[in-house]
């Protein structure tokens, strides 16, 4: 692929991904299902790899995850809960052995585990008693849960021996509760869960513990995050260690010799997995020995010791009825195709993203066409071909309108780009998903203004911009549906709170054009206030770093548009902060001689005085650069207690080390 139509290809996946991942872990209603994501992060990460100057640190693939909910008191994982590579076939399975093996030589074995189509927790005892369980969030910060985790009965409150440690596993609805909670929601009029997975996430967010109770969950441990000083050697040795403490661990594991043994353990589920009572969506791989685990180390987002094998998507075939056409943020038109229902791995799917007009053309989909649709477990599927074998005549070609479906302007093709767009700056539906995106989580993050309520304030003509946002009245919101005097007040006070949001947070709020959130925070960060910023160039901006031309170009012409002056001249007088507050690096004539400013320093081992984010933080903050691994590249390594293989790779390259105590030390100096 060439640069310039890879460049657009990257940016068209990372937003796909980046509002799929959202729906997934933190709405809890994905749109796609898990292959069509896979699908889409192994064609980013391929394009990544081909152009790695086109790879920022925003990008989906260096993220292990996604973002949380307010609902809960949020929890900092001690240490990270990292996400797993994937393998969709042999070939796969065979390119992780053999990395494996030339990381470790041939003596090594593996622990293959049924991978359980749940919810990730962590799970916290303090001499032996339960004191806390949290979701995995976004793999650094999760949600406080204790109390619904309690209502899991094969959760001991209680362990055989009076030991601290973490322990992690996946807390799961089994079929039989699955269909019965479905039975009765059925019988109350209520909206049947998609799939036992979905129903397992909303029950563990319940506010009410009760409602958890009765949803009759379950959970397998899979690991120990930290075994309180106890000495265990390898995965199997800690998983048999917790079944002695009284957890439950699933016993379908076995241990492999080598890769073709785990090839057989695949294949034979393959077909047995339908027989489970509860359900699993593939297998997971895991190097048992700790040491070996150790020597191969982490990615940013995934361990190098264990990989993910998914399950093939099951396929079924139906009817293409219609196509919608539906109106983005940025103007871009998306057809939908709308289905016959149909049952497809346990969850009836009516909707699938026809993503573009060549796509459309290219797979020759008409209306009335019988398709075949593939999908993994969750609620849209992808439309994999036609059946043209079973084509009447009486089908009917799709043609892209030439106008908006919203507002009637005409659409145009911009150059290079493969969607048609309305670029009608005052489209009602590009202002709607334009304030739902503005009041967003990364963005203003305006908590209880969720999408049906902006779709509210819209239809009644109460916002037509985002100003408008901070000029609602008391008295206008309690007319609203389902808006009492609490959520009123909660409401006011929430969009009040988010006039004092950092600049960064802003200027992604308001939706330039290339201008992610981490793009957001170093213009931000570079420019200090709103009105350096909007006084600009493009030269100006393609000298920072990370800032590209395509980027410049798209702020300069956003700052040059009057009605966009006109708005911030509005947010001003609204009162909100047109200043960056956040951090910012201490850089001094001190800090350029200093160990911090300008090196590359790594992290290991368990501190006791700093969690890791502080220490990276602190260290950022003084103008250095922190690191997952050692290397030649390396300045300075910190070494908490236990540190392994990362210490000795910094002795054996003579890196200074310095203990913990040294860097508090050097740290409360610069304070």
């Amino acid at each position: 692929m060439e640069r310039h139509n890879a460049e657009k290809r990257i940016e068209e996946l990372r937003s796909l991904l980046n509002k799929y991942s959202y729906e997934y872990y933190v709405l809890d209603k994905p749109s796609v299902p898990d292959s069509e994501y896979d699908r889409l992060l192994k064609e980013l990460q391929d394009l990544e790899l081909e152009y790695p100057d086109l790879m920022t640190p925003d990008s989906p693939t260096q993220r292990v995850g996604g973002q949380i909910l307010d609902m809960f008191r949020k929890v900092t994982h001690d240490i990270p809960m990292l996400s797993l590579g994937n393998a969709f076939n042999e070939a796969d399975l065979r390119d992780f052995d053999r990395k494996v093996r030339q990381a470790v030589g041939d003596q090594y074995e593996y622990v293959c585990e049924l991978k359980i189509d749940g919810l990730a927790v962590s799970l916290k005892y303090e001499n032996g008693i339960f004191v806390r369980g949290a979701t995995r969030g976004d793999g650094t910060t999760g949600e406080d849960i204790t109390a619904n985790l309690k209502t899991i009965h094969s959760i001991p409150l209680r362990l055989s021996q009076p030991l601290t440690l973490e322990v992690r596993g996946e807390a799961f609805m089994p079929k039989h509760s699955f269909l019965g909670l479905n039975m009765q929601r059925e019988n109350n009029g209520e909206v049947l869960f998609a799939n036992p997975r979905n129903a397992a996430a909303g029950s563990l967010r319940q506010l009410d513990p009760k409602i958890a109770a009765s949803r009759k969950l379950d959970i397998f441990l899979y690991s120990i995050a930290n075994a309180g000083g106890v000495n265990i050697s390898s995965h199997s040795e800690g998983l048999d260690w917790l079944d002695t403490l009284g957890f439950k661990t699933n016993q379908e594991r076995r241990k492999c010799d080598n890769i073709d043994e785990v090839i057989d353990y695949v294949n034979g589920w393959l077909e047995r997995r339908p027989h489970l009572p509860y359900e699993i969506d593939g297998i997971v791989i895991k190097v048992n020995s700790f040491a070996q685990q150790e020597v191969l180390g982490t990615t940013v987002k995934s361990p190098r010791w264990s990989i993910a094998y998914k399950f093939p998507a099951e396929e079924v075939v139906t009817t293409l009825l219609d196509i919608e056409l539906n109106v983005g943020r940025t103007g871009v038109v998306t057809p939908t195709a709308i289905l016959e229902p149909v049952k497809v791995a346990g969850t009836t799917v009516g909707r699938a993203t026809l993503h573009n007009e060549d796509l459309i053309r290219e797979k020759d989909i008409r209306i009335g066409d019988t398709v075949v649709i593939k999908k993994a477990g969750d609620i849209i599927p992808e439309v994999v071909n036609v059946v043209l074998d079973q084509r009447t005549g009486e089908e009917v070609e799709f043609r892209m309108p030439t106008h908006c479906p919203e507002c009637e302007s005409e659409l145009v093709r911009l150059e290079e780009e493969v969607a048609l767009r309305c670029i009608n700056p005052k489209c009602p539906a590009q202002i709607r998903e334009g304030l739902i995106h503005f009041v967003s989580r990364n963005a203003m993050n305006i908590e209880g203004l969720g999408e049906k309520v902006i779709a509210q304030l819209f239809d009644e003509k109460l916002v037509e911009d985002v100003a408008d946002l901070y000029r609602l009245e008391r008295e206008q919101l309690l007319k609203l549906e389902r808006m009492g005097e609490k959520s009123v007040s909660n409401l006011l006070q929430a969009i009040e709170k988010s006039k004092g949001n950092s600049l960064e947070k802003l200027l992604f709020g308001l939706g330039i054009r290339h201008v992610g959130a981490k793009a957001a925070k170093t213009l931000a960060l570079e420019f200090q206030s709103m009105d350096r910023l909007v006084g600009t160039t493009v030269e100006e901006l393609t000298s920072i770093n990370e800032i590209g031309e395509k980027m410049a170009d798209s702020v300069v012409t956003f700052f040059q548009q009057e009605e966009v002056l006109e708005l911030i001249q509005e947010l001003t007088v609204l009162g909100l902060n047109m200043e960056y507050t956040g951090v910012r690096p201490v850089v001094s004539s001190e800090d350029d001689e200093s160990i911090f400013f300008g090196k590359t320093i790594v992290l290991t081992g368990k501190l006791e005085q700093l969690t890791r984010n502080e220490a990276k933080e602190k260290i950022e903050m003084f103008g250095g650069k922190v690191a997952g691994s050692v290397s030649k590249k390396t300045d300075l390594v910190i070494a908490g207690e236990d540190a392994g293989s990362k210490l000795k790779k910094a002795e054996e390259l003579g890196i200074t080390v310095w203990n913990e105590e040294k860097l508090v030390e050097e740290l409360s100096r610069r304070n």
